[in-house]
Parts: C-alpha cells; sequence; structure tokens
C-alpha cells in the first residue's frame, strides 16, 4: 500500500470512529465532545490540500512506507 492509500484509510477510520463515539444515537457513544476530532480531521485533510503538508504522510514516510507509483 501506499502513503496516499494509507492517509486515506486512517482518516476515514478516525471520521468513522469519532462519530460513533459521539453521536448520541450511537451503540458506544461516549461523549459529543468526540465530534470535535472529526472537525481536526476535515481541517487537517483540507489544509493539506491546499499546502500538501500533511503529517501523516511524512510519519509514514519514515516508517518506510513507499510513495505512489508512478
Amino acid at each position: 500500500m501506499t502513503v496516499n492509500q494509507f492517509v486515506r484509510i486512517f482518516a476515514g477510520f478516525f471520521v468513522l470512529l469519532s462519530l460513533a463515539l459521539g453521536v448520541e444515537g450511537s451503540p458506544i457513544f461516549m461523549s459529543k465532545n468526540w465530534l470535535w476530532f472529526t472537525v481536526f480531521v476535515g481541517v487537517n485533510l483540507f489544509q493539506s490540500g491546499f499546502t500538501k503538508f500533511c503529517p501523516l504522510e511524512n510519519i509514514l514516510r519514515k516508517f518506510g512506507v513507499k510513495d505512489s507509483c508512478g
């Protein structure tokens, strides 16, 4: 898998997890404050689209994950 694939997987997982923990109708509801984590992930994705800076990409590259093919 590539860095881009991992970033998408992590972002999707964390959005779904924070929604599950922050929405009252969820069976694993903890607190509405978990919704702030959803905001954090969204803002981070938004800014990385403009600045090309993503902390997770840097971490994954240090762990030896390859960049996209091509």
